[in-house]
């Protein structure tokens, strides 16, 4: 759902910079993106029959600065990149910024997925990329709980796990980047897992992870959505984005350590909140579902 969608004022330099000019990021990825109408307009196409399978609703996006670097901070849903994809057409349209991604290091390792993420604004998800955005004045996301937080086991639903996590603080400090808390939920009600990544008939999957280089721990579960396909039950998604949390307090604490895990731990506290937010809104949506949705239309 979007109440306002102001026009966004596309530029035909799609990307300006490559790495050999700017060997600020890693794998030649551009220091500067920037999308078409024409990128959107494909974007949104591609992204239409989720939009209207999911018919998602968006929160707080006012909150996101229209310019100046800013980090916008989110958890990860059930097996993560499902929906975070339909926040970009929407936050660019809307406060005309595009999200700079960090992205896992097994997707930027695939030759052609590398370039498509690249094109799209994502990067290798290393501390001199995300440092060199902020810097550079974008609005950067990340995931503190990384991939482990996206592959569940039963009973983690919508489970933060920030252990140890507060690299992104620390950034959000060196950089004087504010930070946005990002909740989105959904995912993880459109899916049941059937098995535990850890379930010893999954053993063959884990070798294949531990193959590639990953860790064991990030052995994808075995979903169902619709019956038993992996078509996503049509449960509305949300999405909401917070307060704007400013790092300034901190940055001149002498231990810097400590600073970056108590703006994490305000960053997490933050982010609960949107989730919870979320939570109360879901519950007083008759259209969560289809069937609500489609009685919705009804006036049924």
């Amino acid at each position: 759902m979007s109440e306002d969608r102001p026009g966004f004022a596309g530029s035909d330099d799609r990307h300006s910079g490559s790495g050999a000019a700017h060997p600020l990021l890693s794998d030649g990825a551009p220091l500067s993106v920037s999308l078409s109408e024409t990128d959107i307009r494909v974007i949104e196409t591609l992204l239409a029959p989720l939009r209207a399978w999911t018919s998602p609703r968006f929160y707080g996006l006012e909150n996101i600065p229209a310019d100046g670097p800013v980090l916008l901070v989110g958890n990860h849903t059930l097996m993560g990149g499902i929906d975070a994809p339909l926040l970009l057409p929407e936050v660019l349209r809307r406060r005309g910024r595009l999200i700079r991604g960090l992205a896992e290091n097994v997707l930027i390792n695939v030759p052609v997925l590398r370039h498509v993420l690249h094109y799209c604004g994502a990067v290798r998800g290393t501390r001199g990329n995300c440092l060199a955005l902020l810097r550079r004045g974008e609005a950067v996301m990340v995931f503190p709980g990384g991939g482990r937080e996206a592959v569940r086991r039963k009973n983690e639903k919508y489970l933060l796990k920030w252990e140890g996590r507060s690299g992104f603080a620390r950034m959000a400090i060196e950089a004087n980047a504010p930070i946005v808390p990002v909740a989105m939920i959904g995912v993880d009600d459109a899916y049941d897992i059937v098995l535990d990544g850890d379930h010893p008939i999954l053993r063959p999957l884990r070798w294949s992870v531990e193959a590639v280089g990953l860790r064991r721990d990030l052995t994808p579960p075995l979903l169902r959505g619709v019956g038993p396909t992996l078509i996503p039950r049509p449960e509305r998604f949300y999405f909401a984005a917070g307060a704007l949390i400013d790092p300034a307090p901190w940055r001149a604490a002498e231990d810097m350590h400590a600073a970056a895990t108590e703006l994490r731990d305000v960053v997490y506290k933050a982010l609960r909140e949107e989730m919870n937010f979320l939570f109360a809104a879901r519950e007083r949506d008759q259209g969560r579902t289809l069937v609500g949705r489609i009685r919705g239309r009804l006036n049924i």
